[in-house]
């Protein structure tokens, strides 16, 4: 007996470290975008955030569609809660390096001696803005001194404004930025000589040049005021407007083997970029790149849908993936035909079918546990069937004291490793048992049983009147089980049934005045076939309290 996962994978092979479908670096827009589509596709997915966003010294976000005006922490704040009431998980830390397994896939350390694997990488690292060489300016970045007009220039609209030439695109910086206001200086500061058409461009939009090198902001009550020019003139100013170069924060990247490209206009490099196709898929099979680090000028709703853009591809790559291993597996499906029409004994069959894959199940604890047990006050809990500890694993990383039983030692070696890389060892107890014949001593505050089938001869009714006896006063008792088998199931055992959560209840036979039913019904979920297609399976939930006496 064990437990069935909610939805099984046929999962590339997993290291010591927790293996996620996705692993996303960067937790921006683009970051947060991409890991919300796809933990609502139903992967596992994991966001690691350094926490020093590009735009942290700007106030507000602009130019985003019913977040105009947001401060850039909220909009992370908003988009962290949406990701992980998915299921989505975040870290904060550091990527130091990543790597390529021989086995597929990748692995991600991260400081502090942490490290994931992935089967995909969706990497959003932005990028860093390099400033010109003035004293002060570096302070006001992002505040009075700014690059992008659609960012910030409402906000200095009708100020003075002046543009500091430090390439060949400042003219048309500064005709830009006339369009928000009619008092624009030009700065000729270190740009090369421009032409007369240039000058004559800048004549007729009344803007103002003024030559030679600024070599200060002047600032008053924090605020800016002007600029000094090597001849000690000061310029009043309200706002500064400057070209940075755009630097891609490729670090991690480049460790895998891809470069970046200069990114150039005119025959001008103002920046580097990794280069990667329409849907973010770079030239190395399994990595995608999203916002500033591939689209150096990309605001931050471009970079959001662009997250979304390469989740979705990097969703049909997986799901490609595994439908080629599934129909690999139906070719073969001799091999794993699980019928006991021989007689080998129950736990031999239970440890040779999770020897067949170095994972059977997602790895993901099962949706009906997280939904039921999430706010409770944690305790002592028995996990009935635990197969790879997924359900243990959660329990535990939530502060419970987990009794955790399945029939396969291979089964429970395997989450010991999972609890392992988890750091909630000492939070779990792993016992080997026949449930049908021992169970585990004690009582509980919780005991779960999901998917508590075997195509053995299981006494499934007598376990669970024993599970119900082991529960503590004012405890829980949540059974999930099958309603029916899958639709892609060519032999259905015809001898086999599969109870209502109704005859559940009554085969549990509780003294009357002793129990509350809390949840008695069936509901619906999406599993995807061997060939990867979705498909809806019933599942039947049955959860009762003991009541305290």
């Amino acid at each position: 007996m064990t437990v069935q996962a909610e939805q099984a994978v046929t999962s590339t092979p997993a290291g010591e470290e927790r293996r996620y479908d996705v692993v996303v670096v960067g937790g921006g827009a683009a970051g947060l975008s991409g890991a919300l589509t796809l933990a609502r596709a139903r992967r596992s997915v994991l966001v690691i955030d350094a926490g020093r966003p590009r735009n942290a010294p700007a106030s507000h976000v602009h130019s985003y569609l019913t977040r105009d005006g947001m401060p850039p922490s909220e909009l992370v704040a908003a988009g962290r809660a949406e990701v992980t009431r998915y299921g989505g998980e975040i870290m904060q830390g550091d990527v130091v390096a990543a790597e390529r397994l021989d086995t597929g896939g990748f692995r991600v350390a991260v400081d502090g001696g942490i490290s994931v694997a992935a089967d995909r990488l969706l990497v959003t690292t932005g990028l860093v803005d390099e400033l010109p060489e003035v004293p002060g300016l570096r302070e006001r970045w992002g505040r009075e001194v700014l690059h992008c007009p659609y960012c910030h220039g409402w906000e200095v609209r009708d100020q003075a404004i002046g543009v500091l030439a430090t390439g060949p695109f400042a003219v048309h910086q500064a005709l830009l930025w006339r369009q928000w206001s009619r008092d624009v200086t030009f700065f000729s500061h270190t740009a090369p000589e421009f032409g007369a058409e240039e000058y004559e461009q800048l004549a007729a939009r009344d803007i103002a040049v003024v030559d030679g090198p600024v070599t200060a902001l002047e600032v008053v009550d924090d605020r800016l005021t002007g600029v000094r020019l090597a001849d000690g003139r000061v310029v009043p100013l309200q706002a500064l407007v400057v070209t940075p170069r755009f630097t891609a924060r490729s670090g991690l990247l480049t460790g895998l083997g891809l470069e970046t490209t200069d990114q150039e206009m005119g025959g001008h490099v103002f920046g580097s970029y990794v280069a990667a196709d329409p849907s973010g898929a770079t030239a190395l099979p399994g990595v995608w790149v999203a916002g500033n680090v591939t689209a150096l000028t990309e605001q931050v709703i471009g970079a959001a849908a662009a997250g979304g853009r390469a989740a979705a591809a990097i969703n049909a790559d997986l799901i490609a993936e595994e439908t080629r291993r599934a129909v690999a597996a139906r070719h073969d499906s001799g091999r794993h035909e699980h019928t006991r029409e021989d007689a080998v004994p129950e736990e031999e069959f239970w440890d040779l079918r999770y020897r067949e894959s170095d994972r059977i199940w997602s790895g993901n604890p099962n949706v009906v546990l997280v939904r039921e047990i999430t706010g409770v006050e944690p305790g002592s809990a028995l996990d009935l069937g635990c197969g790879e500890g997924a359900d243990a694993i959660w329990l535990a990383r939530r502060g419970w004291r987990v009794t955790a039983t399945d029939i396969s030692g291979v089964a429970l070696e395997r989450a010991a490793r999972h609890a392992a890389s988890a750091d909630v060892t000492g939070l779990v107890d792993w016992q080997r048992h026949d449930l049908g014949v021992s169970f585990p001593q004690g009582v509980f505050d919780l005991v779960s049983a999901h998917f508590l089938h075997s195509p053995g001869d299981m006494p499934r009714e007598k376990i669970l009147r024993t599970a119900a006896s082991a529960v503590a006063p004012g405890g829980t008792l949540l059974i999930v089980g099958h309603a029916g088998f899958p639709a892609w199931e060519h032999n259905p055992h015809p001898d086999v049934h599969l109870p209502t959560p109704q005859e559940v209840l009554e085969s549990l036979e509780l003294p009357e005045g002793e129990w509350e039913v809390l949840l008695c019904e069936e509901h619906e979920r999406i599993q995807n076939d061997p060939e990867g297609q979705p498909t809806t399976r019933t599942d039947n939930v049955l959860k009762v309290r003991r009541l305290k006496g």
